[in-house]
């Protein structure tokens, strides 16, 4: 996949280079098939060639027009909402937790990509992301790993830890992010997020509920 979006981006620069030099000597009455006049137009040509790599990076490549053949991964930018199912079991009655509301951010540009995750308990950020896409085996995943800082008034029950989580990217009938994780904990689970807005939110929306294992003496 890398190789054939490499292969389309050079012969779309070629492509570009080719369209500004003939429109170039045109509109300057320039003959190509002479040499001074083909290379006096190299700067102009490169300068060009530059602008239009810079406009792609910064906001070309979300165009989806660009996916597959010239970008392999998808925009994620934005705020995702949804459930955790966690295998942890509350030490004082033996069980399982009920759903737990999550809030996954996306901030990702051409070359970068970052998360975070809220519950009303913790945030998590990532420090190691990458896309795994291949579509001639049907895989399309986003994986990472994080530290994870719980509020610091729930430090008996809950610690500072490391994990990592890997989500299968759907985005057909309805976006979907629908994943697993495990931590140094050794606890794990599986997560399942909406596409909810492309603005970042820095909290979690209120609607989404309380931690189902928050205290009384914790909720603020």
């Amino acid at each position: 996949m890398r190789t054939v979006t490499l292969k389309s981006s050079l012969y779309l620069l070629v492509g570009i280079s080719a369209v500004a030099w003939i429109a170039l000597a045109y509109f300057n009455g320039l003959d190509l098939s002479k040499a001074k006049d083909f290379f006096r137009l190299v700067p102009k040509v490169v300068t060009i060639d530059l602008l239009v790599v810079a406009v792609f990076i910064k906001w070309g490549w979300k165009f989806k027009i660009f996916r597959g053949w010239l970008v392999p991964f998808p925009n994620l930018n934005g705020s995702w909402v949804g459930l955790i199912y966690s295998d942890w079991k509350n030490p004082e009655i033996g069980e399982k937790p009920p759903p737990i509301p999550v809030m996954l951010t996306v901030n990702q540009s051409f070359f970068h990509i970052s998360c975070m995750m809220y519950t009303s308990e913790m945030e998590s950020s990532s420090y190691s992301e990458g896309f795994l896409i291949e579509p001639d085996r049907q895989i399309k995943n986003i994986a990472y790993s994080y530290t994870s800082k719980p509020r610091l008034s729930l430090n008996a029950r809950s610690v500072p830890h490391d994990g990592t989580a890997v989500f299968k990217i759907i985005e057909k009938p309805k976006q979907k992010l629908v994943g697993r994780y495990w931590t140094e904990r050794l606890t794990k689970g599986e997560i399942v997020l909406q596409y909810h807005s492309k603005e970042i939110l820095e909290e979690l929306p209120e609607e989404l509920g309380e931690h189902p294992v928050k205290e009384d003496e914790n909720r603020r």
